[in-house]
C-alpha cells in the first residue's frame, strides 16, 4: 500500500461498520480492557477477532444485515469479509483509521469438501484489514482462528499491531499455503454488491445463502 495518509472516511461510523452500536462497543470494551498502549489495543482486537468469531467459509449470506459488525460481533462463526468488517469496526471505534482490503487467493491447502462446494481452490475476495500505525498503513488478515490452524498445522497469524500480518506462503513443514494472487485495493466501507456479483460469477454451484459447516473441513490433513 501507499503511505498516502488516512482521511476523515477511514475513522467514519458507516451502516455495515457500525462500531457505536452496543454489541461492538462491548466487544471491544471486553478485548481493551486497561489497555493504553495502541499497538497493544489492536494486537488485542485482531486477536479477539480471529479467535472470538470462529472461521466459518460455508456462511456465504446474501443478507446485508450478515454483514454489519454488530452482527458479527455477537456470531459464533464467519467467513474472512465479516470478520474484517468487525476488526476494522474496532479499529476506528478507538481512533485508528482503518480500511477494507481484498484479494483474490488461492488455497494450496484446500480441503476436498470446501473444493468439492466452491468448484476452485481460488477464494475471490478474500477479506483483510488496513489499518494505519504510525506513518503508514499494515494489512492483518483476522480470518483464521488459533484453533482451526493448530488442527491443520498451521501457524496462527500474530499481529502485533505495527507490522503487517498476511496469511502464511508456507506450513511450519514446508508446505504451500496460501498464495496472494490479486490485490483488489483498500476501501473505506464494504462493496457488497460488488463481492456478491464476484462470488455468483465464481462459484457458479456455491449456495449463497449459507449451508450449514461441515466441522472444520477448510484445510486438507
Amino acid at each position: 500500500m501507499t503511505t498516502t495518509p488516512p482521511t476523515s472516511e477511514d475513522l467514519q461510523e458507516t451502516w455495515f461498520l457500525d462500531y457505536h452500536h452496543p454489541s461492538v462497543a462491548a466487544f471491544v470494551a471486553t478485548a481493551t480492557e486497561g489497555v493504553t498502549d495502541e499497538a497493544e489495543r489492536l494486537r488485542r482486537l485482531f486477536e479477539a477477532v480471529r479467535d472470538g468469531v470462529r472461521y466459518d467459509p460455508y456462511s456465504l449470506s446474501q443478507d446485508p444485515r450478515d454483514y454489519r459488525a454488530s452482527t458479527v460481533a455477537g456470531a459464533a462463526g464467519a467467513y474472512c469479509v465479516p470478520k474484517a468488517v468487525l476488526f476494522v469496526a474496532s479499529c476506528r471505534a478507538v481512533g485508528v483509521p482503518a480500511r477494507l482490503g481484498f484479494a483474490d487467493v488461492k488455497n494450496h491447502l484446500q480441503s476436498d469438501r470446501l473444493l468439492e462446494v466452491m468448484g476452485t481452490d481460488l477464494f475471490r475476495y478474500h477479506g483483510y484489514a488496513a489499518v494505519w500505525s504510525g506513518s503508514r498503513w499494515v494489512k492483518a488478515s483476522p480470518a483464521f482462528n488459533r484453533e482451526l490452524c493448530a488442527r491443520f498445522g498451521v501457524p496462527a497469524l500474530e499481529f502485533d499491531g505495527t507490522e503487517d500480518a498476511l496469511l502464511h506462503a508456507f506450513t511450519g513443514d514446508g508446505r504451500r499455503h496460501m498464495e496472494y494472487v490479486t490485490d483488489h485495493g483498500t476501501f473505506a466501507d464494504l462493496p457488497l454488491d460488488e463481492i456478491l456479483d464476484a462470488y455468483r460469477r465464481a462459484y457458479p454451484a456455491m449456495e449463497l445463502t449459507g449451508p450449514e459447516a461441515v466441522g472444520d473441513e477448510v484445510f486438507s490433513e
